[in-house]
């Protein structure tokens, strides 16, 4: 029921015994064998359609789902009747995050195979993915109606479910899940990432019973170790808690690819281009739109609390962390040292096509809207660029509390640089040495909400924010966790909670072992709230 790419076709007796020796590798995963016989027969038979499907489904296990794409797009023109080629492109679609496209092709699926349960789950994922959460939560009831013993779809029933805020709905299929699959480490992290609920000594002896298992998935145990971390920092066991994170992050760094020093060198080009010379050269290109409020920083800095307060505003209207920023800098080759090379109106063109990808998300007519996806940061200088009246949101935290918060949190995609305390301290630095250095370079510099003050200070900091955003002062501002709406993030029950300060010094029984942090921060945790000089 999960979008997974569909098996192989089913071996044809009338194909050449080149192709079904490929559909038995592919079948077996065996994908070294596979493509030298896809690629042997297409040559002789470029024009076979489930040959080129079974090519775009390698090109997709190993990662290349724009080949992928660019196959299956291939198979349609040949036979645009070809559903399980439609299917599968629906399902790339869906993982290059371009789930409006994805919907499109479900919808024609859907009308060849209406009682498609898979097909359905796919387009309530996607559906997810643009705010279409009731008519994704309707799309899963429908499926777990007919088929009811899907844990992974219980589980996405949950997610949608906590998003729109039913919590207590969520935890029940979270249950439901665990009920059928009580290894599903995915569905005990989720728990645990409510944030609200404490695991009971029942759940605890199935959680460790779980990870005994011989046959258990690096997933899977990844999964648990966070999920027993929380359960044991609430029991506030902090050496057994940290353990549990320790073992959860060093075996999720395995799968992740991840470089510091190419962050040190993108920081280091991004401030060698973007000097107030350079900003000063093309004040008034871009798009003029002042529609769009940044809310960028290092997650799990408070950046939902900041967009949680400021779509409490009747003029601001919160959507979620949109992709579309990166998107467009990964188009710009050699970025961002090329950045130099755009004319004005690839800036502009750039801006009035972010407005337009965002337009997807966007529920209503309000005059602002929010895009709080933390690893902006490094495309701020891109975004004054492009977007020269937009707002930015710097969200910061305390290095230790913040990082070590990120240490704790599994993140179901990104965030590479946070399994590891040292990496983690040497990306926090590159985060700040940048920022400092736009506060001065860049027209408009970033609007900067330190988590601290924000508790400590709630209603003058809010009153700060909304100036910043050119915003009137509302009372319902104040009152944040009382707007109903959606929010997908990780701190999706935490702001629907009156601010509280506990988060503020969650780190300290575990400094003993921050060590490696504090190291790579050096002077960064020192300086804190100011920078280094």
């Amino acid at each position: 029921m999960t979008p997974e790419p569909a098996p192989a076709e089913q071996t044809n007796p009338r194909w050449p015994q080149r192709l079904i020796e490929a559909a038995l590798a592919l079948h077996d995963n065996r994908l070294a064998d596979a493509e030298p016989r896809l690629r042997t027969h297409l040559k002789e038979d470029p024009f076979d359609v489930a040959a080129i499907r079974m090519m775009a489904e390698l090109a997709g296990r190993i990662g290349r789902y724009r080949d992928a794409e660019a196959l299956l797009r291939r198979a349609l023109e040949l036979s645009p009747a070809f559903t399980a080629a439609r299917a599968n492109l629906a399902i790339v679609l869906h993982r290059l995050n371009r789930p409006v496209e994805a919907i499109e092709q479900l919808d024609i699926v859907t009308g060849d195979e209406p009682d498609h349960l898979g097909n359905a789950n796919l387009k309530a994922a996607a559906l997810g993915r643009i705010g279409g959460f009731d008519e994704a939560i309707t799309l899963y009831e429908q499926v777990l109606a007919k088929a009811p013993g899907q844990p992974r779809v219980w589980m996405s029933y949950g997610h949608m479910l906590k998003t729109v805020g039913r919590q207590a709905d969520g935890i029940a299929a979270y249950r439901r899940a665990i009920d059928l699959a009580p290894a599903l480490g995915e569905v005990w992290w989720s728990l645990a990432n409510l944030k609200t609920i404490r695991f009971d000594d029942a759940d605890i002896v199935a959680m460790k019973a779980a990870l005994t298992l011989p046959d258990i998935s690096d997933e899977d145990r990844f999964h648990l170790d966070f999920a027993l971390g929380k359960a044991f920092e609430d029991r506030r066991q902090a050496a057994v808690a940290f353990a549990h994170y320790a073992a959860g992050n060093a075996l999720r760094r395995k799968s992740v690819v991840y470089e510091p020093d190419e962050t040190r060198r993108f920081v280091d080009q991004s401030i060698a281009l973007f000097t107030p010379a350079f900003f000063a050269a093309r004040a008034g290109q871009g798009h003029a739109a002042p529609d769009p409020i940044f809310v960028l920083g290092m997650p799990r800095a408070g950046s939902t609390l900041i967009e949680q307060i400021l779509s409490s505003h009747s003029l601001v209207e919160g959507t979620s962390e949109l992709p579309d920023i990166p998107m467009l800098a990964r188009r710009i080759k050699g970025y961002p040292g090329t950045v130099a090379d755009l004319a004005p109106d690839d800036l502009a063109a750039m801006g009035a096509e972010y407005l337009k990808r965002a337009a997807i998300q966007r529920r209503t007519d309000a005059p602002f809207f929010i895009d709080k996806l933390p690893n902006n940061w490094a495309h701020a200088g891109l975004i004054r660029l492009i977007l020269p009246n937009a707002t930015i949101i710097d969200a910061r935290r305390h290095p230790l509390g913040c990082c070590f918060s990120n240490f704790k949190q599994h993140f179901a995609r990104g965030q590479a640089f946070s399994y590891d305390l040292a990496e983690m301290g040497r990306y926090y630095r590159d985060y700040v040495r940048l920022m400092a250095h736009l506060d001065t370079a860049m027209p408009r510099p970033p609007h900067r909400v330190f988590y601290e003050a924000m508790v400590d200070n709630t209603e003058a900091q809010v009153r700060a924010l909304l100036a910043a955003c050119g915003l009137a002062f509302e009372p319902a501002c104040l009152a944040f966790h009382e707007t109903e709406r959606a929010v997908r993030t990780a701190s999706s029950e935490q702001v629907r909670r009156p601010i509280f300060s506990e988060g503020k010094a969650a780190w300290l029984p575990f400094e003993p072992w921050l060590d490696p942090l504090k190291d790579a921060l050096g002077d960064v945790l020192a300086a804190y709230p100011d920078v280094p000089a």
